[in-house]
């Protein structure tokens, strides 16, 4: 097998622990990965704040991609290479339409440092939370100093019903997701994807897609995992993602990733997970 130049992995439910934090087999793979020369990628649906917060992060990967593609972070400097913003006038459309088919929801915006939201929004970060509230929704727009990201979150609903219904409802210069948070959908810009973004950042550095592995678990993965070269469904993955992507790894309590990265640095063939 020929390793890959560049790892891209999701955060939650694929890289890191239910603690937030990367088990100690993960990490020795990772440091295995980085040595023999790959270029380490997070991508995730979580803002640079939240990275922050997540142990020994920096010391394993070299860029976060934020936000589901709206922010490139480097991890080192802590730096923002490259910001993909909603407008105004799309996030607010975007807001008014949803809203017509999800009427439980509240809405805010996540501007990368903080989320601005309206009145009755519900605190959903579990790591890196950072709320202000304003009144209302007319004020979010005049309050957010950028908007990379329109949240859409309820507290009754399930994200999944949520999700189909915004699909079919949700105008075309917006892009709607999910992370599996419980009851919040993630709208960004039209073509900022985690798949877009990173296909930017590997180009600049002259890689291709077919130089990649990607790790994921979530529908919000789908795009990158489909993209990259080589993609690797993580066991405990949402049913959409496993039909998505026909190789899959272990579970992220099982150190899939770290399944993979040491059968590719070993030279040995992967055995099919079921």
């Amino acid at each position: 097998m020929t390793l890959p130049r560049l790892m891209a992995t999701d955060l939650d439910g694929t890289l890191i622990l239910p603690d937030h934090t990367i088990s100690p087999r993960t990490r020795a793979a990772l440091t295995a990965a980085r040595a023999a020369g790959m270029t380490l990628v997070a991508v995730t649906a979580r803002p640079p704040r939240a990275i922050r917060e997540i142990a020994d992060l920096v010391a394993y990967c070299d860029v976060a991609i934020c936000s589901n593609g709206a922010l490139v972070v480097d991890l080192s400097t802590g730096d923002v290479l490259d910001t993909r913003v909603l407008s105004v006038p799309v996030a607010r459309k975007a807001a008014e339409v949803l809203g017509a088919v999800l009427p439980h929801a509240r809405f805010g915006v996540e501007t990368g440092f903080e989320v601005v939201a309206e009145a009755g929004y519900s605190r959903v970060d579990s790591i890196g939370d950072r709320h202000v509230h304003t009144e209302t929704l007319d004020e979010v727009w005049d309050t957010a100093a950028q908007i990379v990201k329109l949240l859409a979150h309820s507290a009754v609903d399930d994200v999944d019903d949520m999700l189909a219904a915004a699909l079919l409802a949700a105008p075309a210069d917006v892009v709607v997701s999910h992370s599996g948070g419980r009851g919040l959908l993630e709208v960004s810009a039209a073509g900022v994807t985690k798949a877009s973004t990173l296909a930017a950042f590997a180009e600049a550095r002259g890689m291709t897609a077919a130089e990649v592995v990607a790790f994921g678990d979530m529908p919000n993965d789908i795009p990158m995992l489909t993209w990259a070269g080589r993609a690797h469904a993580m066991g405990n993955a949402h049913p959409d993602v496993l039909a998505a992507v026909p190789e899959r790894t272990l579970s992220c309590t099982d150190d899939g990733v770290a399944v993979v990265l040491e059968a590719l640095l070993s030279g040995d063939p992967l055995r099919p997970v079921a």
